[in-house]
């Protein structure tokens, strides 16, 4: 009878991004959780959305500096709990950065959160477009 070997499907992307949430851990100091973000482009800003369930406006502040979004904030433990035997909702700390590619009109930054969702909007600053240089 010959040998069967399965193999398993590897998602190169998926992986990646395990490593970056890990290496996002490592650089930011310690924390309890990691909330799920993204972060898409318009014409005229950038949008990021993170996921923050049980997490009040309070509990959360927004940095930009250099080009470097970065949240911070904190959720409490839901149920006060003697010994938890499964756990998959984090709770306690958390920091999310990212780097935004381009100059930013920091001073219109707007942050709204609704349904557990935070939502920031980062103008992008107006484009110079392409110039002339005269020769001299």
């Amino acid at each position: 009878m010959p040998d069967i070997v399965a193999f398993a499907g590897w998602d190169p992307f998926r992986d990646l991004l395990t490593i970056q949430h890990r290496l996002e851990r490592l650089s930011t100091g310690p924390q309890d959780w990691t909330p799920a973000m993204d972060l898409c482009e318009t014409a005229a800003a950038y949008i990021l959305t993170a996921e923050l369930p049980g997490v009040s406006r309070e509990q959360v502040r927004i940095d930009l500096r250099d080009g470097k979004l970065t949240l911070h904030g904190r959720r409490e433990a839901r149920v006060s709990c003697e010994q938890y035997h499964q756990v998959e909702r984090g709770h306690g700390e958390f920091c999310r950065s990212v780097m935004l590619p381009l100059a930013v009109d920091a001073a219109n930054l707007a942050a709204d959160m609704r349904d557990g969702v935070l939502t920031i909007t980062v103008p992008k600053l107006p484009d110079a477009g392409p110039g002339h240089i005269e020769i001299s």
